[in-house]
């Protein structure tokens, strides 16, 4: 349970494109605008580093920190702020296909947590075909953190459609999930909102989704609309679905557990067994 009672995050939506210099900077402007709403701590959405041709993944990927990380621990040192790096391109330490890796970042500038994406995004849409497994590494590990007095969980993109793993998160105890994205306008349109909704809903905690705005892999557009979403399901912020944009808004937890309180379905859970 949040040991604080009130939290300020913001997201900084991205829209991110094949130079890895800008993108980075951009990031990095972004996020010194979202500490100036006042937010504690501040999201990126998932592979804010690099989106273009994927034959020069092996070249972008970096061993961690990598300049991305090390630019956002600089600045979230200056500020004084956590920061979730969305995800960067992580080379490979046995020479493997890179991770999609996401870093929590401690107002210090050291990484409080390290989250390699484990449900890779390998399907046919609009005539169009990604395949996110024939070009990253699979990661295996759940991950957790304490962040400005909450616990948080860490998860990228595709996952969010494997409700098994935001159950691990609630019965670790999380109070706010991170689910920063790249995802595809056209799936985009029918789940994203009723998938964020759906996660906080059910395991009755906040989640931030920081969208990617803009052309992503395969050239297919992406959705932006990056949200922060209570535990009643009720959306706090959103973005538009074009281009970069900041939104903030207040996590006040006294009600995550008024809720949890008057609608005890975490306690009330019960796993049949199958015969």
């Amino acid at each position: 349970m949040a040991t604080v009672s009130r939290l300020k995050i913001a997201i900084a939506q991205t829209a991110s494109g094949a130079d890895k210099r800008h993108n980075i900077e951009r990031a990095v402007a972004l996020v010194r605008e979202a500490a100036d709403t006042g937010a504690a701590v501040v999201a990126l959405p998932e592979t804010f580093d690099f989106r273009g041709d994927t034959a020069r993944l092996p070249d972008v990927a970096e061993p961690l920190p990598g300049s991305a990380i090390s630019a956002l621990m600089a600045v979230a040192r200056d500020l004084g702020i956590w920061v979730l790096a969305g995800s960067v391109h992580e080379r490979h330490p046995d020479g493997g296909m890179p991770y999609n890796t996401s870093v929590l970042v401690t107002p210090a500038g050291d990484a409080a947590a390290v989250y390699r994406k484990i449900h890779l995004f390998d399907i046919s849409i609009g005539g169009r075909s990604v395949a996110e497994s024939a070009h990253y590494s699979r990661g295996r590990d759940v991950v957790c953190a304490t962040a400005a007095g909450v616990k948080v969980g860490l998860s990228i993109c595709y996952d969010m459609r494997f409700p098994e793993l935001y159950r691990r998160f609630a019965d670790a105890g999380t109070d706010l999930v991170f689910i920063p994205s790249s995802f595809t306008a056209p799936t985009g349109e029918a789940h994203w909102e009723v998938l964020v909704r759906a996660r906080a809903i059910e395991n009755q905690c906040f989640v931030a989704a920081p969208g990617q705005a803009g052309i992503g892999a395969g050239g297919i557009p992406t959705y932006g609309n990056s949200m922060i979403v209570d535990p009643w399901g009720r959306v706090l912020a959103r973005a538009s679905g074009e281009g970069e944009q900041v939104i903030a808004a207040t996590l006040d937890f006294e009600e995550m557990a008024a809720i949890r309180e008057r609608l005890p379905a975490l306690h009330n859970r019960k796993l049949p067994v199958i015969r």
